[in-house]
């Protein structure tokens, strides 16, 4: 192949993300020409309303994905936590690169941590994750709705309209706003979502040229974490926009995974770990996940649902 072409989303942030892939991928093959197709997805149309109502997190990849079965474009660059658990037949998922920092952030003009926010505060984020974790430490916060890329989120804080917003670390890294984040919120008090941090890149399946040329950006410990997370994403139902959260890092030949399951005002949190061997990552997710379903994760989930 001379040209590959990358699709991706027009936002700042995915740009960037694209951006970086072609950059590696012109290093390591320095006489491939590397073009990027951006395109307006629906999760990008439609900012008005909850992601739930509009399909989940799948309309973030969906015109993406379509781009590259009509042969308009080879590979596709996605934040991982946007991608879906099934992916259609036709297309693999075979790099996911070094993970960025994986944890939330919380920006305020006025107030130095969540801790410190007065009673009755207005706290920005669509994500059901972080309504339901941030509702179990200060049930007194006002959660709001915001959607948007990263400027924009930026933006409805300072006009005022948010005392405070909460982000994910890797985007605000990313795109070089590092001075804007107030607090880094640990793991203890706000658990990240399934495959936060990650950049995938996603091709059609079977195509082997596509293969070997991607394939050395795959970093084999952020593919085995992700891969863990998303097997225990995958037993609670899914890819939907749910209040699930899961975090896996490596140490040694083991993988260990926290997840997570709540109820959206935070009045149930079922919390719990799993570990194992490296090469048993589908096995640690998916039994955690069976654990959480049975102290009541199934009933809540399957109340979101209905």
């Amino acid at each position: 192949m001379n040209i590959l072409k990358i699709a991706t989303r027009n936002s700042p942030l995915a740009l960037w993300q694209a951006e970086f892939v072609k950059q590696q991928l012109m290093l390591i093959h320095p006489d491939l020409k590397v073009e990027l197709v951006s395109m307006s997805t629906e999760g990008d149309r439609f900012l008005d309303a909850p992601l739930i109502a509009i399909g989940g997190k799948g309309v973030f990849i969906k015109e993406l994905e379509q781009a590259m079965l009509a042969n308009e474009a080879d590979i596709a660059v996605h934040s991982m936590k946007d991608v879906t658990i099934d992916l259609p037949d036709e297309l693999a998922l075979p790099v996911i690169m070094k993970r960025e920092d994986s944890r939330d952030v919380f920006i305020s003009n006025n107030y130095k941590s969540i801790e410190e926010l007065p009673e009755h505060a207005i706290v920005g984020t669509s994500s059901l994750r972080r309504q339901s974790q941030v509702s179990a430490l200060r049930p007194d916060i006002r959660l709001k709705d915001l959607r948007g890329n990263v400027g924009t989120r930026l933006r409805k804080l300072d006009s005022n309209e948010y005392d405070a917003i909460l982000l994910a670390a890797a985007g605000i890294i990313r795109l070089g706003l590092h001075e804007r984040v107030t607090q880094l919120l640990p793991e203890s008090i706000l658990l990240p979502a399934i495959g936060q941090g990650a950049i995938g890149i996603e091709c059609r399946a079977g195509d082997q040229a596509v293969y070997d040329l991607i394939a050395p950006l795959n970093d084999q410990d952020t593919s085995l974490c992700v891969k863990t997370e998303r097997a225990f994403s995958r037993r609670l139902y899914g890819g939907c926009q749910l209040p699930i959260a899961g975090q896996a890092t490596i140490t040694g030949d083991q993988i260990n995974l926290t997840g997570l399951v709540a109820r959206v005002d935070g009045s149930d949190v079922i919390k719990s770990e799993n570990s194992g061997d490296l090469t048993e990552f589908d096995a640690i997710g998916t039994e955690l996940a069976e654990r959480l379903l049975e102290r009541g994760a199934d009933e809540i989930l399957k109340a979101l649902m209905q």
